[in-house]
């Protein structure tokens, strides 16, 4: 007889169909997220695991700390399945934390930590979480004013705990949250019978809310640990791998493929709170760092760093990067300046995981993100109407499988348009397969500017414009146009002392048989282009950049 299972509200599960399939094959593993760290720490107790700016952890203390959260929140009162706001940066409270949560069922609302009283409230809304987990005071910003408003509008959060935070009598401290938590024999019962059902929600991701306020990704831990398994394969992290994680440990990117990945893989990973490049070298060179995934923008600001030959970074030996184009220069750079192997990468908070492999060629690398990487999710290219499409044709990029979710939380509208008949998700991105399998992105379906009833890839005119030696980065965006809809508008930011002109990129464009639809119609010139709180560009604030110029704002 099959185990009747009560889900989340507002979570859409998978067809028991692919779920009898994915377990009865092995691809889903039955393992929680709790697992995970205890069998790390069973195996390799004394080894370095988690280490930031304030404290070095082994896995036994990791542990021990996530079992002492787990037991002081059981304490005040959560239940399984309860939502938690865990908005910490990238310091080692944001790992035991989440361990800590997964240990008793609760559910992590990862919240990048530039987040504020706009997206919190929405998520708070949509969510309904009980307590939230934040710091008192990061870099600049004090939180208490930002908590204060929050909680005037959400009542259902009951707890506020503060990370490295002075007393305050209204909030819970999260040290003495830790410390008070007793590793009794009791506790210990107790918090081991809170094992959650592996096919239950583990946590929540907000997408990257480039396009309008976040739709919330939920994952259960099957689904999950199965996309972790297979990246980590993919890009052969091991128990001898150092990752440094630069960026947002909240974001899926830094979660999912680097502090996962090693835990899954027991290494140790080095928790890093700059973007700084200087910083960045130092804790390379101290921690003899040998793997990082990030994205492209901050590869490029790492190899452009005046003071890189100050810096042993001999220990560094592969660098993942996705979340934005990768141009041929920047990956001759990482390979010439850092002896390091650039692996070009696609995925998504959704599940969607594509790579490049150690052993490609430089020219693979540039010019696809590689293969995906669990062999058992099912990757198609279909055209308008759904039907599949060979190889070297572009069309829509459509996924399902063991690693793939399943749907947005309490969003019925959205799943019904992102989701076809028989349940593959519609990544809303362009591509095609070459005749090595290999995935080549063209564009994405909300980046096509519809200009006079042609469709132009911005992709594709970025990939001309980054290809001018004077040119360290670019973004093209729409421009609202009376007459023809859009018209194509360049962000492009010069190399240092270069000197560029809009005739100057048009003739180099020209020079490269460029079409004449691929030939922006206006150039901005930009000392440094912006970056989103996931550090992909902003284009969203560069459209919103050019209707003010244009007046239309």
């Amino acid at each position: 007889m099959g185990v009747t299972r009560v889900f989340l509200k507002g979570f859409t599960p998978y067809k028991e169909e692919d779920a009898e399939k994915y377990r009865r094959l092995g691809w889903w593993a039955g393992l929680t997220f709790g697992d995970i760290l205890d069998k790390a720490a069973d195996l390799y107790p004394d080894k370095e695991a988690l280490v930031d700016s304030k404290s070095r952890l082994t896995y036994s203390r990791l542990r021990e700390k996530a079992n002492r959260i787990a037991i002081g929140l059981m304490k005040l009162g959560i239940e399984p399945q309860d939502r938690i706001l865990l908005q910490l940066p990238n310091w080692n409270e944001f790992v035991y934390s989440y361990f800590g949560l997964q240990k008793i069922g609760a559910i992590p609302v990862l919240l990048i930590e530039r987040y504020r009283q706009y997206e919190i409230n929405y998520l708070c809304e949509l969510t309904n979480p009980k307590v939230w987990l934040v710091p008192e005071k990061h870099g600049k910003t004090d939180y208490i004013p930002i908590i204060d408003d929050v909680l005037k509008r959400n009542s259902n959060l009951k707890h506020v705990v503060l990370a490295r935070g002075r007393r305050h009598k209204r909030f819970h401290g999260l040290e003495s949250l830790i410390e008070s938590a007793e590793l009794t024999e009791d506790n210990l019962l107790n918090l081991a019978n809170r094992r959650p059902d592996p096919m239950r929600v583990a946590h929540m991701g907000p997408t990257g809310g480039t396009t309008g306020l976040p739709k919330v990704v939920v994952r259960t831990h099957n689904d999950y640990l199965c996309r972790v398994e297979y990246a980590s394969r993919a890009w052969e992290l091991g128990y001898d791998d150092v990752l440094l994680l630069v960026a947002p440990v909240g974001h899926d990117l830094a979660f999912s493929i680097g502090l996962c990945s090693t835990i899954f893989t027991f290494g140790k990973v080095v928790m890093l709170d700059s973007t700084d490049p200087e910083d960045i070298c130092r804790a390379i060179q101290e921690e003899h760092v040998t793997a990082i995934p990030w994205t492209p923008a901050l590869a490029h600001r790492l190899v452009n760093f005046r003071g890189l030959k100050d810096y042993d970074l001999s220990s560094l030996r592969k660098m993942y990067c996705g979340g934005g184009a990768s141009p041929i220069e920047l990956v001759r750079d990482v390979r010439e300046k850092l002896g390091c192997i650039y692996i070009n990468a696609y995925g998504g908070t959704e599940g969607m995981n594509a790579q490049t492999r150690l052993n490609d060629s430089i020219d693979t690398v540039h010019r696809t993100v590689g293969r995906p990487t669990c062999p058992y999710d099912t990757y198609k290219i279909v055209d308008d109407h759904g039907n599949e499409l060979p190889p070297n044709i572009p069309g829509e990029l459509v996924i399902k499988g063991p690693g793939v979710f399943t749907g947005y939380f309490n969003n019925p509208e959205e799943n019904e348009k992102v989701f076809t008949k028989d349940g593959f998700f519609r990544t809303g991105d362009l591509a095609m397969f070459n005749d090595s399998g290999n995935i080549i992105m063209t564009g994405r379906i909300r980046e096509i500017i519809k200009r006079g009833g042609e469709s132009i890839s911005t992709v594709e005119i970025e990939n001309l414009i980054i290809t001018h030696p004077d040119v360290a980065a670019v973004a093209v965006v729409g421009m609202p146009d009376p007459e023809l809809g859009e018209r194509a508008c360049a962000y492009i930011q010069p190399k240092p002392g270069a000197s560029l002109s809009f005739e100057k990129i048009i003739d180099y464009m020209k020079s490269k048989n460029a079409s004449v639809l691929q030939l922006p119609e206006r150039v901005e010139f930009i000392d440094v282009l912006p970056l989103t709180t996931s550090n992909k560009i902003d284009k969203r604030a560069l459209e919103k950049d050019i209707r003010k110029k244009l007046g239309m704002s």
